[in-house]
């Protein structure tokens, strides 16, 4: 297989971490910070700090990858916006060719199958 190095914008444009997970969970519609930490934690096993949460909201809001919804109370909404559902399929399109290069390579190496 031919090495095949990335642009560094397009690595840096992938999604990791809370980021990911925040898009994922906003993939079947909007939530609030709450909603968004439980549903995180079911689907993913991954407790996000308030902290962390919130800031991964302001700067995804902030790349246009998210919007904030008009709410009735105090909780803030959010859903994905367009360019935030390519950003998430384009980290899955990378994620599915890494991990389809690992298998390959677990297979050669380590006769797994």
């Amino acid at each position: 297989m031919t090495s095949q190095r990335r642009p560094r914008a397009e690595v840096e444009g992938l999604l990791s971490g809370a980021s990911f997970y925040i898009l994922t969970s906003l993939a079947d519609g909007e939530k609030h910070g709450y909603a968004l930490t439980k549903d995180i934690e079911g689907f993913a096993g991954v407790r996000i700090a308030p902290g962390t949460l919130y800031e991964a909201l302001a700067r995804l809001e902030g790349r246009g990858l998210i919007e904030a919804v008009p709410s009735q109370d105090r909780r803030r909404p959010y859903r994905l916006s367009g360019a935030g559902a390519s950003a998430l399929d384009a980290t899955l399109r990378e994620q599915e060719r890494l991990v389809a290069e690992s298998r390959a390579r677990l297979r050669r190496s380590w006769s797994v199958a």
